[in-house]
């Protein structure tokens, strides 16, 4: 079985933030006598990923999510715990780990503003020390993938986000990295150019066989790049499995489409109407009753068609978050 790309052990990290009260006699004192808190971005997170995998980590704003990464890149040290990155301490920040990984982060940029994007390549390439031909042959592949022709030779400032998003990506693979961090990749992009992005990143890992840690709050990202998930809430570890099994364990509901002659039944007999419209229904009812409910629609009423569905993954999602470890320590499993 091969070493995992990616080792997390007990990683934690902690920040001691200043507080205060306010005015003015609050902020004299703090001169003198500052108060500090501890606040526990990371607590106690362990997993491990294979060579090759795409893994979406998932959490709400402030779970820890973009600390993670930044552990994981070697940007920051942790309080505890350990990690490796290809057999690599991160935050040693050694060169051969630096060559093989790659941080994208969707509202940071790494290309020069008042340049081409052409020009940021370049010296990206001079960094990396990367020799001509192989620079020329991965350029031409993810200009080829990434539709970036027409835009290498436009100055940044004058790319749409979107066409920003690409060269951005471009400018972070050009080194073949092993490993890739990828944190809101999508984020204010339109739902075509969200598409494109995702199509991209599913190719390059099929041709690169890259190791891909994801972070998104567009579900639809993970839902078609991601098989296993692994989710945080508060620093620690709420869920690690694969996507199916997460919508599996924690839906309590199925979603029933169902599709008549007309919309003049009334159907919340059968369960909670969602949505009506040209008679097309949407039920949202108790997972255990589906098999039930199901039947009782096609006996008692004229159906043309019928699906039955998992509730949306943000949903689900939601459901995990609101049911993340009090602070008695209870867990998820232990309310549902």
């Amino acid at each position: 079985m091969p070493a995992p790309a990616i080792h997390l052990e007990h990683l934690s990290k902690t920040y001691l933030v200043p507080e205060r009260e306010a005015g003015a006699g609050a902020a004299l004192r703090s001169l003198f006598h500052r108060r500090m808190q501890a606040v526990n971005a990371v607590a106690d997170l362990s997993f491990d990923l294979a060579p090759g995998e795409i893994v979406g980590f998932l959490g709400p704003n402030g779970a820890g999510k973009t600390t993670s990464l930044k552990m994981l890149a070697g940007l920051l040290h942790p309080s505890g715990g350990e990690c490796r990155v290809l057999g690599h301490v991160p935050w040693a920040r050694e060169r051969e780990f630096l060559r093989q990984i790659t941080l994208v982060m969707g509202q940071r940029n790494q290309l020069v503003w008042d340049i081409p994007a052409a020009d940021s390549f370049e010296l990206n390439r001079a960094i990396y020390r990367l020799a001509p031909a192989d620079y020329r042959r991965t350029l031409d592949e993810l200009t080829g993938l990434l539709e970036l022709g027409p835009l290498l030779r436009k100055p940044v400032r004058n790319l749409s986000l979107g066409e920003r998003m690409k060269c951005e990506i471009a400018a972070a693979l050009l080194h073949r990295p092993q490993v890739v961090f990828l944190d809101e990749p999508t984020i204010g992009l339109d739902v075509t150019m969200q598409r494109r992005i995702r199509a991209f990143l599913e190719e390059y890992n099929r041709r690169s066989g890259a190791t891909i840690l994801l972070t998104s709050h567009y579900m639809a990202d993970v839902e078609a790049l991601c098989k296993r998930v692994v989710v945080i809430h508060h620093g620690r570890l709420l869920f690690d499995g694969n996507l199916s099994d997460l919508l599996q364990k924690f839906s309590a509901t199925k979603t029933i489409v169902v599709q008549l002659e007309d919309c003049v039944a009334d159907l919340h007999q059968f369960g909670e109407v969602v949505d009506c419209e040209d008679g097309r229904f949407t039920l949202r009812i108790p997972k255990a009753d589906t098999a039930h409910v199901t039947e009782r629609l096609l006996t008692s009423l004229p159906v043309i068609d019928l699906l039955v569905e998992d509730p949306p993954i943000d949903e689900v999602i939601d459901r995990v978050f609101n049911l993340a470890p009090d602070v008695d320590g209870s867990s998820p499993e232990e309310h549902g």
